[in-house]
């Protein structure tokens, strides 16, 4: 089954190593074990962690900048197995060629930096998809987890962002979006949108997932949910504890009841989550598509998670 993931976080981590590669390396993702699982596209995230960024002095962008060079000199050392991907076009003809499609994205709207301009740039460097926030506030919006933040929209500089992230072809990602976000989000977008690594709030409560009527309105807008792997987000009973394969099949058997077969993507957020993982890296990503078989998913069902969806909102945007 071939899988298409919206998230992970393993340029940050190659980008921080500075000793390591994406050919062969420790982390949950490296060349080997995508292929192992058989991906047909996987998201690389440049994730800016504001804090940290403004501790050493630089600005959100320089540094995007710099790991967007990480990313594309990456992957041209692996050019025999990945290819850059920036359309569904781009992604139908490495899978002819043979390679794995390798799809530059950012985590952290401040990256931006308060300026339009800086929007097309990014989509010139390759960037086709943006999750808004992280945990911070920033000029487009509020984070999920300070419930002062909870119905707190996006700003008149965020909707800006949104419209013209939808003239340019970039994705709107809202994992990690308010609430109040996640609902300026869904009624200004012209696209259909997508929360690339949030779980179901009713089966796991906590503020990184989707509420059922989210999902509901994520569906018929023609947008996808990718399945984090992070234990926190899976079951309430874990800290920082076990990702369990039982927890992720219970979350997509609840959001298909809730919003339909089409809504349910994968979202690993790989390499930037530190539960002990039954999935422990991308090469055994079967696991979970034989538990969905086993429990009575079928092959058009199956499809539809592991790539379908996510492809078909690849070509709907992008």
């Amino acid at each position: 089954m071939k899988i298409i993931d919206l998230h992970c976080d393993t340029i940050e981590r190659l980008y921080s190593s500075k000793a390591t590669s994406l050919r062969n390396n420790s982390f949950h993702i490296d060349v080997k074990k995508l292929k192992r699982g058989n991906s047909l596209a996987q998201f690389f995230a440049v994730f800016l962690h504001l804090e940290e960024i403004r501790k050493k002095g630089k600005g959100p962008l320089q540094v995007a900048l710099e790991m967007m060079d990480l990313f594309h000199a990456e992957v041209q050392k692996n050019s025999e197995n990945l290819a850059f991907a920036g359309s569904f076009e781009d992604i139908t003809k490495n899978q002819e060629n043979n390679k794995i499609s390798a799809i530059l994205t950012i985590e952290e709207g401040a990256v931006l930096e308060g300026n339009l301009d800086n929007l097309k740039l990014l989509y010139d460097k390759g960037v086709r998809l943006i999750t808004l926030t992280w945990n911070y506030p920033n000029e487009i919006g509020f984070p999920h987890w300070d419930e002062a933040f909870k119905d707190k929209g996006l700003t008149p500089f965020g909707i800006e962002v949104v419209e013209e992230m939808n003239r340019l072809g970039i994705l709107i990602d809202v994992s990690h979006l308010s609430d109040g976000g996640f609902y300026n989000v869904a009624k200004v977008t012209k696209k259909p949108f997508i929360a690339s690594h949030s779980n179901a709030r009713e089966a796991t409560p906590h503020s990184r997932n989707l509420t059922d009527d989210m999902i509901r309105i994520l569906a018929e807008k023609g947008g996808v949910m990718g399945i984090n792997f992070c234990g926190n987000f899976l079951n309430r009973d874990v800290h920082d504890g076990n990702s369990r394969v039982e927890d992720m099949v219970r979350h997509i058997q609840h959001i298909h009841k809730v919003g339909g077969i089409d809504v349910i993507a994968l979202g690993s957020d790989f390499d930037g989550i530190n539960s002990i993982m039954e999935i422990k890296d991308f090469g055994e990503i079967g696991l979970l598509v034989k538990a969905l078989e086993r429990k009575g998913f079928n092959i058009n069902q199956l499809e539809k998670i592991c790539h379908g969806n996510a492809l078909r909102v690849i070509k709907d945007v992008l």
